[in-house]
């Protein structure tokens, strides 16, 4: 079974001057095509690439658009090839007047485009986290229904995407790269126990907001991940499979499952459409703040400190530890001392006193005895 050939698009930035030609927002082009605003974005900037259904509805509208295009534009009007016939000339012309010559006109000076101000590292980091850490607190929120969780989770993601601040701005997708470090640091289980994850917090006021969010909590961690990912941010099945490191497959196999079992207590939320809006609904009616970037900053460096000090403390423990060791330790092999045992038929030792009958006796038998053996022999001749 062969594959028909994908449908051709134009290259990223063709597509967003076509969209930008035509008025139209990426809100506005995304209802259009049935994705979301995010979507629309990546296939702008070239991170993605539509597939499927997805694909041909994007490139027949980016092929209306271009023909709109087309036909607004002047036509140039084309220019006669044919020369005036020339008439017989029956009386001779008037000599025509000199006209006076036209003075050259000042030609206006080139204005050199301002040059691109570079940002400084902290410029940088604030503007991505204004730009993004609000979303991912909502965001994260559907993923553990505390508002505090969501918080300190995106917080300390920020903290350490400016601790390798390098590698996160070279990276393809910076607010990837910080979402997926705050959905695992939200999800880890060593959030069970901690002391305040025993308190539960007020839930949403509204009932279906409420249902919905149990619906959501109920989800295995990876289910619910993957059905925030694709229906509440609005990534593709590639890039929801990337960021939760799992094929695409399994990915499918997740998000359908999800959506069962949301449909399955809820069923009208059984169309993604109306799950998506439902989702988006829930995020935005709770009030949930970040803090400000130099505040994250100052955390994010004080952490930092605190790590380096800890890690030092550590190892001038153990450098002191392995001296005291080697000072201390034997420098020859002493062996072990055997345990002692009871040695039978030797008397046991009394104070000195008067003997008993029985003592003199023994030691008058003793001294009747030769001591030095038995006598010796002296040859004699017979």
């Amino acid at each position: 079974m062969t594959r028909s050939p994908a449908t051709p698009l134009p290259p990223p930035k063709a597509r967003r001057r076509l969209r930008e030609t035509a008025a139209l927002t990426q809100t506005q082009l995304a209802d259009r095509v049935g994705v979301t605003p995010a979507t629309v974005r990546a296939w702008e900037s070239g991170r993605t690439t539509p597939r499927g259904r997805k694909r041909e509805a994007y490139a027949k509208l980016l092929k209306t658009l271009a023909e709109e295009e087309t036909v607004q534009a002047p036509e140039p009007e084309p220019e006669s090839k044919l020369e005036p016939e020339a008439k017989p000339q029956t009386q001779p012309e008037p000599e025509a007047k000199p006209q006076p010559e036209p003075q050259p006109q000042p030609q206006p000076q080139p204005v050199a485009a301002p040059e691109p101000v570079a940002l400084t590292p902290a410029q940088a980091f604030d503007a991505l986290y204004a730009f993004s850490a609000p979303a991912l607190v909502r965001q994260t929120f559907l993923l553990t229904g505390r508002r505090e969780q969501a918080r300190e989770s995106v917080e300390r993601a920020f903290q350490a995407a400016w601790e390798h601040w390098p590698e996160v701005a070279r990276d393809r997708d910076p607010v990837g790269w910080v979402r997926a470090t705050a959905y695992e640091y939200a999800l880890s289980p060593w959030q069970r126990l901690r002391p305040r994850h025993r308190h539960p917090e007020p839930p949403p006021a509204d009932p279906g907001d409420r249902t919905l969010l149990n619906t959501l909590l109920r989800l295995p961690p990876r289910h619910r991940r993957t059905l925030v990912l694709y229906d509440g941010v609005g990534l593709d099945l590639p890039e929801t499979a990337a960021e939760t490191e799992a094929s695409t497959p399994a990915t499918a196999n997740r998000l359908l499952r999800a959506r069962e079992a949301v449909a399955g207590r809820l069923p009208a939320l059984a169309d993604p459409q109306v799950l998506h809006r439902r989702l988006a609904e829930l995020a935005s009616n709770e009030r949930l703040r970040a803090a400000e970037p130099p505040t994250v900053r100052r955390g994010g460096e004080r952490r930092a400190r605190l790590r380096t000090r800890a890690a030092i403390a550590f190892t001038v423990a153990l450098i002191g530890t392995t001296a005291l060791t080697v000072r201390t330790a034997p420098t020859h092999y002493e062996p072990p001392v055997s345990p002692g045992q009871a040695v039978r038929g030797v008397p046991q030792r009394v104070a000195p006193g008067a003997l008993s009958d029985e003592e003199l006796e023994l030691r008058q038998k003793l001294r009747d005895q030769v001591q030095d053996g038995p006598e010796r022999l002296s040859p004699r001749l017979e």
